[in-house]
């Protein structure tokens, strides 16, 4: 059994999802997970916090233009009538639904149920389409098996024993619809993996059934060796580990959510990348092996803030990074990268939401200086058994532009710099020069 998850924007309109169907006529057994239609999510966001802000008439006018969308793609999707006016009936109904909200005080737990109507009408719509053209498949609530416990953790057990109980009461079907992103909360609430959950989701259902293979389809050709937004003539890397593909997935590489090949290494379950405009290219495999030395891929991360800690009371003194860190636990801030020094320490947060009350709880410490829009770019490879000066290779290239931080052995696959973010684009097609 192969799990198959498909984006928004392989699901976008009715022309798209008839290419997902043809796509879908490959032999042997699949769960198929599909996330809103693209702009749905966004949609019922911004519906939510009108919701938040009490202004329910707004709120109501979006969602019937939404909802107008819908019919839109139900008339260009179905043939027959028949099927035309069952598919009708789901949009007024996940509609009513959602123009309920309207007429209450609205609550954090009703807007996982609100986003959760994207990912609900995509896979009823689907799945409609699919019984049109007397495919054997089955609509499987992903609300029946997905569950994260009180860590907001996923619940492997239940997961595990939910959805192989529901395949088995399904042994004849070859196709399994569901929903990515959404699951329930350990207290049976709505709720959901957060932003690019359904990687994590085909992830976890991969591990779950023991997939020979989670398949990401997306409307680029694979994981490429650099931007091509800023980069001309990237390419696709047909191979990358597990770790090297995670390190690319966090620090911007944006084809893949950053959590969703963790599951996946962990049961040791390849992972695909594949595109829906191109569906004969190889695109990216990943596994748990390398495919060869050397740097693979360049990745960058915008929205960095760096944070410098000058202390006196640092040297010599035992227990003065557990103090730090620990500011930034308190204020549940991840760090990106670290570099130390005897009289000072840098970090760098991705998050800045709460930076002005770390920053007072630094000052106790020593004198603290601030940089905003950095970035941090990433080269990723096999270095530690790679040949020799692939350092002095990077740095090179990176002669005239000013380096802030380096990371550099806390990986075998990752050397992080930090930069100005005005000097990342030239910074990229300067390291592009490795490649050629």
């Amino acid at each position: 059994m192969k799990v198959l998850k498909f984006g928004g924007t392989s699901v976008g309109s009715a022309q798209r999802m008839k290419e997902v169907e043809i796509l879908l006529r490959q032999d042997g057994k699949k769960v198929v997970v599909l996330s809103a239609m693209s702009g749905t999510t966004n949609s019922l966001v911004e519906i939510a916090n009108y919701l938040f802000a009490n202004k329910n008439e707004i709120a109501s006018n979006l969602l019937e233009g939404l909802k107008s969308k819908y019919l839109q793609t139900v008339n260009e999707l179905y043939k027959s009538d028949n099927f035309k006016s069952k598919a009708k009936d789901l949009v007024y109904s996940h509609f009513n639904y959602l123009l309920s909200f309207t007429r209450d005080l609205f609550t954090i737990h009703e807007e996982k149920a609100v986003l959760a109507q994207g990912e609900l009408l995509s896979t009823a719509l689907f799945q409609l389409y699919l019984e049109e053209l007397n495919v054997n498949s089955v609509l499987i609530p992903a609300l029946k098996f997905m569950r994260i416990d009180k860590d907001l953790e996923p619940d492997y057990f239940y997961i595990q024993e939910n959805l192989n109980r529901i395949l088995e009461e399904n042994k004849s079907v070859d196709i399994f619809v569901t929903q990515g992103f959404i699951c329930r909360n350990v207290y049976g609430e709505i709720d959901n993996l957060k932003r690019g959950g359904s990687d994590y989701s085909a992830s976890l259902m991969g591990v779950a059934v023991k997939a020979e293979e989670v398949q990401i389809w997306t409307d680029i050709d694979g994981m490429h060796n650099n931007d091509p937004r800023i980069v001309e003539k990237t390419m696709p890397i047909q191979q990358l580990s597990f770790d090297e593909a995670a390190e690319l997935a966090y620090f911007g590489a944006k084809i893949l959510h950053p959590t969703s090949v963790l599951p996946a290494k962990k049961a040791n379950i390849p992972v695909r990348l594949k595109s829906t405009i191109e569906p004969n290219a190889f695109g990216t495999l990943i596994t748990s092996q390398t495919s060869g030395k050397g740097i693979k891929a360049i990745a960058a991360k915008d929205g960095i803030s760096a944070i410098k800690i000058n202390s006196g009371r640092m040297l010599l003194a035992y227990g003065f990074l557990r103090k730090v860190f620990e500011i930034f636990e308190l204020f549940k801030t991840s760090i990106d990268m670290i570099t130390t020094s005897e009289v000072a320490v840098s970090v760098t947060i991705d998050d800045d939401k709460n930076l002005n009350d770390i920053k007072k709880e630094l000052e106790k410490y020593g004198r603290v200086e601030i940089d905003r829009n950095q970035t941090i770019v990433c080269i990723v490879g096999d270095f530690i058994s790679g040949d020799k000066g692939i350092a002095n290779q990077i740095f090179s290239v990176l002669k005239e532009i000013p380096i802030r931080m380096i990371s550099y052995g806390g990986s075998n696959h990752n050397i992080s710099i930090l930069i100005n973010t005005k000097d990342k684009q030239l910074a990229l097609k300067e390291l592009n020069k490795l490649f050629y």
